[in-house]
């Protein structure tokens, strides 16, 4: 039987500039990858662009008349909201399209290695959303089954996190990670010498780990408690955990009672 084609990237254009939407057609021309479903000249347009087409990627200009980029971008649903990539002609703009919860800014004049770069990580980002809605929709699944699941079936495996590694989806152990970073709209997964970067708020992952194993220390670390080997007094009242392997991590004030309550 053939395999289905894959999903591709349902793509938007959102620019004023008819020159600079031709320019990024041609830059996304003869990608099997994408589907150009439309092509916008002004964010109000834009804002009922989005909520009809529900498009996967926005390409999206930051300098529009009457509602720019980051208006737009305010606009939109939370559960609606599609992987976006700010277009500007000023480097300012990225660290509001950062905050804007944009995966990535390109400037213009676009650089065809630059955008390649960063549709690469568009891609990546859309494979493991995909793989992580799969993931959800199972997990939905297996708790309407009763406890014995399907005649003669084994027990899933649960605590697990998709990771994209080299374009493959891979799956970490929860309860082989060490610590976790944030990075602004991302958290980076420790797991002894290596980690691996997915895209999701720290206060997200936070929610979906076990409380009695996980502890938040700082407003950017989280840590599993089992790691820690000890804890060293540091300046105006915060403390340095050291972890197992040697890693040092800063415990603030804010985090230490609630810490406290949790160790042995």
């Amino acid at each position: 039987m053939t395999a289905p084609a894959p999903k591709r990237i349902r793509v938007l254009i959102v620019d004023d500039e008819p020159l600079a939407r031709e320019g990024i057609r041609l830059l996304l021309a003869g990608d099997s990858e994408v589907e150009i479903v439309g092509e916008i000249g002004d964010g109000t347009s834009a804002v009922r662009a989005i909520a009809k087409q529900a498009p996967d990627l926005v390409l999206l200009d930051v300098q529009m008349p009457e509602r720019d980029g980051l208006q737009v971008l305010r606009e939109i649903a939370a559960e609606s909201m599609p992987m976006v990539v700010f277009v500007t002609a000023h480097d300012q703009y990225a660290i509001d399209a950062f905050e804007g919860a944009a995966l990535d800014y390109l400037l213009k004049p676009i650089s065809p290695e630059r955008f390649t770069r960063t549709m690469q990580r568009i891609k990546d980002a859309f494979r493991l959303r995909e793989m992580s809605k799969l993931t959800a929709r199972l997990l939905a699944l297996a708790r309407t089954m009763p406890e014995s699941g399907f005649p003669g079936a084994k027990p899933a495996a649960a605590g697990r996190i998709p990771v994209t590694v080299g374009g493959r989806i891979q799956f970490v152990e929860i309860a082989q990670i060490d610590w976790v970073e944030g990075e602004d709209y991302y958290v980076r997964l420790h797991t002894g010498k290596t980690s691996h970067l997915i895209r999701k708020t720290l206060t997200a992952l936070e929610a979906e780990l076990d409380p009695h194993t996980f502890a938040r220390i700082h407003r950017s670390t989280i840590v599993n408690i089992s790691r820690i080997r000890e804890m060293r007094p540091h300046a105006r009242g915060e403390y340095v955990i050291i972890l197992q392997d040697g890693t040092e991590l800063k415990l603030s004030r804010t985090y230490r009672d609630r810490l406290a309550g949790l160790l042995p």
